[in-house]
């Protein structure tokens, strides 16, 4: 089984880069695995599209401001609990697009190859000032997150 693994997040945005810490974490622990594909995908959204083709089961993490949750709560839902529909409008702006509105554009795309299997962990954050530092909270949501993927990786023994 083919796995990707994505975080997203601005690194030099505090709270938001949890994503991308939970990514360096598993890329430490992890190292080189041909069945497991880890991307930093820092803000981009669109390049979902492209990292999905091929994989059976793909991880998400990034962090979800605004959820009127205490700072480091952490939910994990199925993709389809956060898809947004996709837009028409042949000028939509890739640059200004989400991830979950980018899952949904593959889907339509992708058709029989969209993976079955794909899982959202979102931290709740509310620090995204300039910064490069995350909060205590959300980096100890992140191990959690991390230890949380790892399990799940054993699981389908993909480790």
């Amino acid at each position: 089984m083919q796995i990707a693994i994505m975080g997203f997040g601005n690194p030099v945005r505090s709270d938001d880069g949890v994503g991308i810490y939970v990514i360096e974490e598993l890329q430490k622990k992890i190292g080189d695995n041909a069945s497991i594909s880890i991307f930093d995908m820092g803000t981009a959204a669109f390049e979902v599209l492209f990292g999905l083709k091929g994989h059976q089961k793909i991880i998400l993490v990034d962090a979800v401001i605004n959820s009127n949750e205490k700072v480091g709560t952490l939910f994990k839902v199925p993709a389809e609990e956060v898809l947004q529909t996709p837009e028409d409008n042949p000028m939509v702006f890739l640059h200004s697009m989400k991830w979950s509105q980018a899952l949904s554009y593959a889907k339509k795309i992708l058709q029989d190859e969209y993976p079955d299997d794909i899982q959202v962990y979102l931290i709740a954050v509310e620090n995204t000032k300039l910064d490069v530092d995350l909060s205590k909270k959300v980096q100890e949501a992140g191990d959690k997150v991390v230890n949380l993927i790892l399990e799940e990786l054993k699981v389908a023994q993909a480790i």
